[in-house]
């Protein structure tokens, strides 16, 4: 197994993009804690396997449809005892995201047909400020996709930034951290 570094002073990852599978990423400090774990209580072991079990759902719906790159990030990648999702994003083609194609497929493979992003599918959870996707109600995990289009998220000097560039900062104060990069099983 790949071993990730631990968490620097801050609670995050050190920067850089981290290379785990799915299994991988089950055995690791994301879902087990950090070491030694007397110094994280809180550490809720149950609830991050769980979300990765979730995750690994989507994943392979994913992998189904051709789609490789796929990165996660945000409270989950933190050293949060109780992180309230998983938050990521996927590579795709803008071609197969505009037709709905891949809405389409994807929708094909889940049960709950989770797969979309459009604004008017999202429906409250009490005690959340915002509105949250279809995929977040059913799974507790946030998935984009990502085609070269800004995203949403400014930097320091309020530049708009693509998907990778904001999920390798803090949403606290915009410090550096790191991403994990989902791999191949094989």
């Amino acid at each position: 197994m790949r071993r990730l570094p631990g968490f620097g002073e801050d609670g995050l990852l050190p920067p850089g993009d981290y290379v785990l599978t799915i299994t991988e990423l089950r055995d690791s400090m994301l879902v087990h804690g950090p070491e030694p774990l007397v110094d994280q209580p809180g550490w809720d072991v149950e609830w991050r396997g769980m979300l990765v079990d979730n995750l690994a759902i989507l994943v392979g719906e994913l992998h189904q449809v051709g789609i490789s790159e796929i990165f996660i990030d945000g409270s989950f990648v933190e050293d949060k005892g109780h992180p309230n999702d998983v938050d990521g994003y996927f590579v795709c083609d803008l071609m197969e995201l505009a037709s709905g194609r891949l809405e389409r497929e994807l929708n094909l493979l889940d049960p709950y047909k989770i797969w979309t992003w459009d604004p008017a599918s999202r429906r409250p959870y009490r005690g959340y400020p915002k509105k949250q996707l279809p995929m977040w109600h059913q799974y507790r995990v946030e998935l984009y996709p990502h085609y070269g289009q800004l995203c949403g998220v400014v930097d320091a000097r309020g530049n708009e930034l693509e998907f990778p560039s904001a999920f390798r900062q803090s949403r606290r104060d915009g410090k550096p951290r790191g991403i994990i990069k989902i791999g191949d099983e094989s």
